[in-house]
């Protein structure tokens, strides 16, 4: 707003008044900002939750965090595109386990190591949520992100089909032991059996197939881990004889032949898509991750209920979810300093015990997820706070979205009977290690 000039001794006091109210109003140069963070993050319902507990935080401390939500589809594009400015539009940013190499060597993260256990009792955040979300390389103790939401797989399951006395009785002639949620990948693959009768349109399980971003990759790792397959060494970054040995071939034909109990279109299901068809009501078993089953509680009431991840022998493992804030380098040290605040005041037990009462508010505060409390507060609490000891992750390097690309193409082409499940795994490991040799991680 410009005002015109006014001789002083013609100006009555009163318009003068107005005037430098209004001058203030319209942002005079001595009108103080209040102090805000910004935090970007995907567009789900526990960025909905930290956008009411970052209400209650200005309340205490006047400083506002504003949470910028964008759609999954493009907010790792969206982020990266960001970080090639000279300054980030974000102080904070809620970032996938697999981003955190390519945070920490490009320069993009703040690095935390000294700051988050003077801030955070680092012996109360579950151990694993530690290694795969906050640290990098893992386990070097080298943090470049503080744990926001801690997520893992785990399965539903329809609880009303399975307590049907006709159905428990049928079950227990067919296989000779009781109908309960599997504990074992070969107890899984004899209830997806049981259950797939597409006569009366019902389907035995439905799988993480999807060929975008990670869906494969994250459903299929689990059974080739609990096989004794794995991506590679973690040390010396050699990926022949892991991802392509024999128990890695067979658990890729073990993850095949449970598409055949999947509802139309199993062999290519992505989260949403697996959702639809639990929720549809004509699958008995369906995997997805933990921050999901929220709203198919609301759905369905008593008629779902929820198991942990089979294991095979004494191997079980789990696909790591979640993400954790990762402080931007590419804003100042104020707003730096103004993120760190936010986040120690977030990890607060106490803080804590209000993010899980918020819809799909994992923590990975252990006192909290050991309670009975925790345990009983929902249907699926109690199986996440166990997975928990049980996650693994795929490779979080700096190049991990070349590693992720190749596996999810040749996994698809397996599944898709393109390829057999060894070609396909033999292909996965002769271009890993090409990119982590070109990327100078195996030697």
């Amino acid at each position: 707003m410009k005002f015109q000039p006014v001789q002083r001794h013609k100006t009555p006091s009163i318009l003068l008044t107005v005037a430098m109210l209004l001058f203030v109003a319209c942002g005079g140069a001595d009108t103080p900002s209040k102090p805000t963070v910004t935090i970007w993050w995907a567009q789900w319902d526990p960025a909905d939750g930290l956008q009411e507990l970052a209400h209650v935080f200005e309340q205490e401390t006047g400083v506002a965090v504003n949470v910028h939500q964008i759609p999954w589809g493009a907010y790792q594009d969206q982020v990266f595109l960001n970080f090639g400015n000279n300054q980030t539009d974000f102080d904070i940013v809620i970032g996938d386990s697999q981003w955190i190499g390519r945070g920490a060597t490009k320069g993009l993260y703040v690095e935390l190591t000294d700051w988050l256990p003077s801030a955070v009792d680092m012996s109360k955040v579950h151990p694993r949520a530690a290694r795969y979300l906050c640290e990098y390389p893992p386990g070097s103790g080298r943090f470049y992100a503080a744990p926001c939401e801690t997520d893992a797989i785990g399965f539903t399951y329809r609880k009303d089909w399975f307590e049907d006395p006709a159905e428990q009785t049928a079950f227990k002639k067919k296989y000779g032991r009781d109908l309960v949620p599997p504990d074992t990948w070969d107890e899984f693959q004899q209830v997806a059996e049981f259950f797939t009768r597409p006569d009366e349109g019902k389907y035995g399980c439905a799988l993480l197939t999807g060929r975008g971003y990670d869906s494969i990759v994250m459903g299929f790792q689990q059974v080739m881990w609990s096989y004794g397959g794995s991506w590679g060494d973690a040390e010396t970054f050699e990926v022949a004889g892991h991802v392509n040995n024999e128990n890695a071939v067979q658990a890729l034909d073990f993850y095949k032949s449970l598409v055949q109990y999947a509802p139309p279109g199993g062999s290519n299901m992505d989260y949403g898509k697996v959702l639809e068809a639990y929720s549809n009501k004509s699958t008995a078993m369906m995997m997805d991750y933990y921050a999901f089953f929220p709203g198919i509680v609301e759905q369905m009431g008593d008629q779902t209920g929820f198991f942990m991840m089979p294991g095979k022998g004494d191997r079980r493992d789990i696909s790591l979810g979640g993400q954790g804030f990762s402080i931007s380098t590419k804003v100042s040290e104020e707003q730096q300093a103004l993120s760190k605040q936010f986040i120690a005041w977030f990890l607060q037990t106490d803080i804590q015990k209000q993010w899980i009462t918020k819809k799909a508010g994992f923590t990975a505060d252990t006192e909290i997820l050991a309670s009975d409390a925790f345990k009983q507060a929902t249907p699926y609490n109690a199986p996440f706070a166990e997975s928990l000891d049980h996650l693994q992750d795929f490779w979080n390097v700096p190049v991990y979205n070349e590693l992720l690309a190749v596996a999810q193409q040749h996994l698809g082409e397996a599944l898709d009977g393109v390829s057999s499940s060894k070609d396909a795994l033999n292909a996965i490991a002769e271009k890993h290690e090409k990119i982590l040799t070109d990327a100078g991680l195996k030697k």
